[in-house]
């Protein structure tokens, strides 16, 4: 995707499209960052969206303008209320999109992530609406994430890192932490870590070393750096 700046003249509907993208994604970002620790630094909002911190701090700027975000320096970020609910739209559309995708059309789940990226800032209400009701309104995308209602409501889940689940327990498998990892999602399809999937930690080695667990019958050897991206809840 081009810098909004690097258009050249005559390219303002471009241009606009870009901006309205823009703001999304950040809101979306700071909302997603929001969830591990608030106010976000501009560091951290910068180092997501892999762009400069100057650049960060100027569009940050532009959405505190907007009424979207408080913005305070050396303090960090917050969404404001209307900020917030955009941010869920957003992510609304991308979650349903990865599903519909997945469900309708036959993309596997380690494909959907980037498609829905570029679809969730263009569909209409209408057809958000229509793809919500033919998934039958579902709680969660395919990677275990909540999708927001259509209030702004998510559904709330106890999970734990499953790289810190305790040997001899039984746990199911809810969340996905880096559903833009493809790699990392083909592998862990192919291990059995799937979301409603049942697993038993039958040892942890020491010293950070890998979990051996049971899934499905078979007895599956995994590195604590992978464990530590699945979410589980307790059986």
């Amino acid at each position: 995707m081009p810098e909004i700046e690097s258009l050249p003249d005559g390219t303002s509907h471009q241009r606009n499209n870009l901006n309205h993208q823009a703001i999304e994604d950040y809101l979306k970002t700071i909302y997603t960052l929001a969830q591990e620790e608030s106010p976000v630094s501009t560091s951290r909002i910068a180092d997501a969206r892999e762009v400069k911190p100057a650049s960060a701090t100027s569009m940050i700027k532009r959405l505190a303008n907007l009424k979207m975000v408080d913005y305070e320096k050396h303090y960090g970020v917050t969404l404001t209320p209307s900020g917030e609910k955009l941010a869920l739209e957003v992510i609304r559309h991308h979650r349903l999109i990865e599903l519909y995708l997945m469900e309708a059309l036959g993309f596997s789940w380690d494909e959907v992530h980037e498609q829905a990226d570029i679809l969730e800032h263009v569909i209409s209400e209408k057809l958000e609406e229509r793809i919500a009701a033919a998934l039958n309104y579902p709680e969660f995308d395919p990677h275990g994430d909540p999708i927001p209602a259509k209030d702004g409501s998510i559904t709330a889940i106890d999970v734990e890192l499953l790289s810190a689940v305790p040997s001899g327990s039984t746990v199911w498998v809810r969340r996905i932490i880096d559903d833009a990892n493809s790699e990392l999602l083909r592998y862990l399809a192919e291990m059995g870590l799937t979301p409603g999937t049942a697993v038993t930690v039958q040892s942890v080695a020491p010293f950070e070393g890998p979990l051996t667990l049971l899934i499905a019958d078979e007895t599956r050897v995994i590195g604590r750096n992978v464990a530590a991206s699945v979410l589980v809840e307790f059986a």
